[in-house]
């Protein structure tokens, strides 16, 4: 008996993912809870295993492809020469132009493919019909075996839509348009491309800024490039939402500079007293983190989010702790971090960590997470301007803790400083509250005692 292969949902948030590399070829004998490929997903490489004891019959999508969750991947049967015709006909990778939107687009698309967990299971008749019809897959719900859609199921979508030209179909479909929600000005009532930009732009909140042309690409000789790199993977993630978030939010940085002096005090001493029993030397980030973690339980305005258009303040502290990894830049969370002391933070932090250099991070590892901070002090930085982690409000940049003279109490004494930066979104928290919350994080740095109380 054959045994479809499936690219399972691998953790909360992900909808496609991209085969890294096959550890079987295809006739080679496997066992059950086998390896049989990685996959990228999000920020982290997975590991797939075999469903079945058998014989990896035929690889579907090979290595360097993206696929959908849930789609079939792979065959294994029982035997070598078991038939395998009626497997895996028709199911094809979908390529990221057609898994919709991403980043939180929202938008009938969108919504359709989110109910859909990502799943796009068709018939190539299918999805010659959609492209021929302008039609997004994802809208459609299939009837053919295992929900795949099928020829008739197309049709029947698009004799049941209002009618609309092609290019009205598609600009629909870019804009998120839902096309039942529009009225047609053509012939016969029919709706034209038009109509849809008309409802998009009522559909706006407010007038979006669009430059007249986009900048005119200047390409270099060949050679004048050392290498090139494609911006996709991890690379291309990073962009997208790097971009997004400085697009979207209305960023406001604060700055403050701090007497770290107490604060670099306790962690020596802590070093000396408890790394052997503890395993490990508390360190600076474990520390900070902690402050972070136990502010935003005191002032929770600065733990929310924006959706839907409302605020939501959020009932976790879920912190997430930026880190340079051989892959890129990757944000591990430690969930409910107020509620830990600094002995199960530090290990709770070294573990996601580890997983996270290591390339083997779980899939909810890298998610969930409800505010940022990022350490570039090691790299002699002094202060910066970070970027949001969508969809969180704000974001703490630490620079690097040095001595300098300073004048306390009338004198003048050499002090470990440090400059603290939070970027925060204007839209969900105004200036004097976040103030006050990077004020409270100063003072705890400059009394750690204060964690005590």
């Amino acid at each position: 008996m054959a045994t479809e292969v499936i690219l399972p949902k691998l953790g909360q948030t992900m909808e496609e993912g991209t085969i890294v590399e096959w550890l079987k070829e295809e006739g080679e004998e496997v066992q059950r809870g086998e390896v049989l490929f990685t996959v990228e997903s999000d920020k982290a490489t997975l590991e797939v295993e075999s469903p079945a004891r058998g014989y990896l019959r035929q690889i579907l999508v090979p290595a360097g492809e993206a696929v959908s969750v849930l789609a079939t991947v792979g065959i294994v049967t029982r035997t070598l020469d078991e038939d395998i015709s009626g497997f895996g006909e028709g199911i094809v990778p979908v390529p990221p132009s057609m898994a919709g939107p991403a980043g939180g687009a929202t938008g009938p698309a969108a919504q359709a493919e989110a109910a859909r967990e990502g799943r796009i299971f068709a018939s190539p008749r299918a999805r010659m019909r959609a492209r021929e019809n302008e039609v997004e897959l994802s809208l459609i719900e299939g009837t053919g075996p295992h929900g795949r859609i099928v020829e008739r199921d197309v049709l029947a979508f698009i004799e049941g839509q209002p009618k609309a030209t092609p290019m009205a179909r598609k600009v629909a479909v870019e804009l998120g348009v839902d096309l039942r929600t529009v009225s047609g000005s053509g012939a016969g009532g029919r709706i034209v491309h038009a109509d849809v930009e008309a409802a998009a732009t009522q559909a706006l909140p407010s007038p979006v800024p669009v430059p007249a042309r986009a900048p005119r690409e200047v390409k270099l000789p060949a050679a004048e490039v050392a290498a090139t790199e494609p911006l996709k993977g991890l690379r291309g993630i990073i962009a997208e939402r790097m971009a997004t978030s400085a697009q979207t939010t209305a960023r406001v940085t604060l700055f403050t500079e701090v007497d770290a002096t107490a604060f670099v005090d306790v962690r020596t001493r802590l070093k000396a007293a408890v790394s052997q029993e503890w395993g490990f030397a508390p360190g600076y980030n474990d520390l900070l983190g902690l402050i972070v973690a136990r502010t935003l339980r005191e002032l929770s305005y600065m733990n929310a989010r924006l959706s839907g258009g409302e605020i939501q303040r959020l009932a976790h502290v879920n912190l997430g702790m930026a880190v340079d990894t051989e892959r890129g830049l990757l944000v591990p969370v430690i969930r409910d971090a107020d509620g830990l002391g600094l002995r199960a933070f530090g290990q709770r932090f070294r573990e996601i960590v580890g997983r996270a250099r290591e390339g083997k991070s779980l899939p909810d590892d890298l998610s969930g997470g409800t505010f940022t901070i990022t350490n570039l002090g090691m790299f002699d930085v002094d202060a910066f301007t970070p970027i949001i982690n969508l969809p969180e409000a704000a974001i703490l940049g630490v620079g690097r803790i040095q001595p300098k003279p300073v004048v306390r109490d009338g004198e003048v004494v050499v002090a470990q400083t440090m400059i603290l930066s939070l970027a925060f979104d204007h839209r969900v928290v105004d200036g004097a509250p976040a103030a006050r919350f990077l004020q409270r994080i100063k003072q705890l740095v400059e009394n750690p005692y204060l964690l005590l109380g």
